[in-house]
């Protein structure tokens, strides 16, 4: 039997849990994996970050994104967000990653600094392919953390 799995990375905006909850992966039956290839023509990398573009309290949140999202952990997740997330909201996510099965995230290039706002792109691969997804933090005190 094929199945084919969807990564999908869904950001802020109400859509899962008043969009406070991003990195959804999505399964749906049915069909084949879809085909990753490699473009043609890659784009160059981008500069290496000045000391001052990244600071340890962002990298820090950047990688628990991706722990929370390899290891498929909804609670280590909610641990991230600004808000705090219902239980019911993250038994929905568990779930959703449950069913997606395993998979591996990284950061693909350090996260850019621009005051108390910050972005990080994170790449998530798994049988049904890779995507890479911008996830904004937001400084709330001396933490980093998922707006939603």
């Amino acid at each position: 039997m094929n199945t084919r799995v969807v990564l999908a990375l869904v950001l802020l905006g109400g859509t899962v849990v008043s969009g406070a909850l991003v990195g959804l992966l999505l399964i749906e039956p049915g069909g084949q994996p879809p085909v990753v290839t490699p473009s043609s023509t890659p784009a160059p990398p981008p500069p290496p970050p000045s000391p001052a573009t990244v600071d340890s309290g962002v990298s820090a949140a950047a990688q628990a994104i991706v722990d929370a999202i390899t290891e498929g952990d909804s609670l280590k997740y909610g641990l991230i967000t600004c808000a705090p997330q219902s239980s019911a909201d993250l038994r929905s996510l568990q779930q959703k990653w449950d069913n997606a099965g395993a998979v591996r995230a990284t950061v693909v290039r350090p996260p850019a600094v621009t005051g108390d706002r910050a972005t990080v792109t994170i790449r998530v691969e798994g049988a049904g392919g890779r995507k890479e997804t911008e996830f904004p933090l937001r400084k709330k005190g001396e933490k980093w953390c998922v707006p939603g």
